[in-house]
């Protein structure tokens, strides 16, 4: 399993960028929100610039924003691996149709509560399913444990196609191990509360094994 290094819970981005780059986690996972799609915000795009700029990890950017486009128009040309945006929202063969305009690799996100069923009409057209494992906004929630039958029952719906299925939200030593199907574990503040990154990554890995 691959894993995704959030670090939205760091106050300091330099620092926590120094850090990540240091580690052989696979992704650094960018969260960001607009304070409408979700209730908090996060980095504004000129700290999004820096972020993509100052990483040596593949970026996998999860947006929870009313606005996907918006965010779209102005990092064109960045160095992006997934763009993952909300299932939830309107016009999502749009905003799918976009994203791959951009060359950039397609994400959708799912909330807890959200039918998976609403998924099936995107799958021909996209790289990603990140499922939600915490309602989406902030850092440091519990693993809601009904979403390892979620991700069962995604793998079915995906059956042979090639989509990576990604976790987020509550995972740490002991909840890596319920997901041990997913492709993608996205994982912030077990990791970032400590000071050593890799030492944690090394526990995560060790425990998925």
């Amino acid at each position: 399993m691959e894993i995704s290094l959030s670090i939205l819970s760091c106050n300091d981005i330099e620092e926590a960028i120094n850090k990540v780059n240091n580690t052989n986690t696979d992704y650094l996972h960018l969260d960001v929100m607009d304070g409408m799609f979700v209730p908090n915000t996060s980095y504004n795009i000129e700290e999004i610039k820096y972020i993509i700029n100052n990483s040596n990890k593949k970026i996998d950017a999860h947006f929870m924003v009313k606005d996907p486009i918006k965010y779209l128009n102005v990092l064109k040309e960045y160095n992006l691996e997934y763009f993952t945006f909300h299932v939830e929202l309107d016009n999502v063969k749009y905003l799918i149709n976009k994203v791959k305009e951009n060359n950039y690799k397609v994400g959708l996100a799912i909330k807890p509560n959200t039918d998976i069923n609403v998924l099936k009409e995107y799958l021909d057209d996209i790289d990603l399913i990140l499922v939600m494992s915490v309602e989406p906004g902030m850092g440091g929630q519990t693993f809601i444990s009904s979403t390892v039958n979620r991700i069962s029952e995604i793998k079915n719906i995906i059956g042979n196609r090639n989509i990576k299925i990604a976790v987020d939200g509550g995972i740490n030593h002991d909840t890596i191990k319920l997901i041990n199907n997913a492709d993608i574990a996205v994982v912030g503040s077990y990791i970032t509360s400590s000071t050593n990154y890799q030492e944690k990554i090394d526990i995560l890995r060790s425990n998925n094994e």
